[in-house]
């Protein structure tokens, strides 16, 4: 089977590596829209245009399943990704909160959601949760954590005082914290770090490699996988960056 994978930049690879780790297909192709990233401050209607350009691009691909990587993209554009495509789509948003359902048995554990402006404006991951039953649900914007991935910035003290500026005045300590954009992944290590060992991460390539396993029950393949790289802009940083990520 191959499988499509779309982001609105580079920030996918973090998903496509879990999809890789799982081993579920024999083809990967991956499509980062580079040229018109981020996605994270655009309007829904821009968002829609750009997501069903981006369909067209894997329907001539051929692929047989289509997920979506891309937080913004999910939450504002599935369901008509969905309605236009001759393959099954999937977004990480669903996948997210499958995985918070699979790791947190008390309903008034406290979760918190760290996304793009334009995600948390949605209210896509709050509103899956309380429907849940998940009574304890903040979102945070957080769009300073992408430019900082996109430069390299995993760790130190940059990184330790956008924390700081983004979480000191949280009125509670998580018991889950979602990453709900597909670079946060890479400052997975920093923000357990800050946040303590005893918080669950969310990870949304994680959360949906299980997904795929749980609803579609596909099996792990031994044979090593082929990986097609595709971008709007510059599909040779993309390479390069999938060479450092993967």
């Amino acid at each position: 089977m191959r499988l499509g994978v779309f982001d609105s930049g580079v920030g996918g690879l973090s998903v496509l590596k879990s999809l890789l780790h799982a081993k579920l297909f024999k083809e990967y192709i991956y499509y980062g829209d580079t040229a018109r990233v981020p996605y994270g401050v655009k309007d829904k209607d821009t968002i829609i245009k750009f997501s069903l350009e981006a369909l067209e691009f894997f329907k001539e691909k051929k692929v047989d399943m289509l997920i979506i990587a891309c937080n913004t993209v999910s939450a504002y554009a599935l369901e008509i990704l969905r309605a236009n495509a001759p393959f099954p789509v999937l977004g990480v948003i669903d996948a997210g909160v499958l995985a918070v359902k699979n790791s947190l048995k008390d309903k008034n554990s406290n979760i918190l959601v760290i996304a793009t402006q334009a995600t948390v404006n949605s209210h896509a991951y709050k509103q899956a949760l309380l429907q849940e039953g998940f009574l304890k649900v903040e979102e945070k914007a957080t769009g300073l954590f992408v430019p900082m991935v996109e430069e390299g910035i995993f760790h130190g003290n940059f990184l330790n005082a956008a924390f700081e500026h983004y979480f000191k005045g949280l009125e509670f300590k998580p018991s889950a914290l979602i990453l709900a954009c597909t670079h946060f992944p890479l400052i997975a290590q920093a923000l357990g770090e800050y946040f303590g060992a005893n918080v669950k991460l969310i990870h949304s390539g994680e959360a949906i490699a299980l997904q795929l396993q749980q609803e579609f029950d596909l099996k792990t393949i031994q044979k090593e996988a082929t990986v097609k790289f595709y971008a709007s802009s510059d599909v040779k940083k993309l390479e390069r960056i999938a060479k450092l990520w993967l």
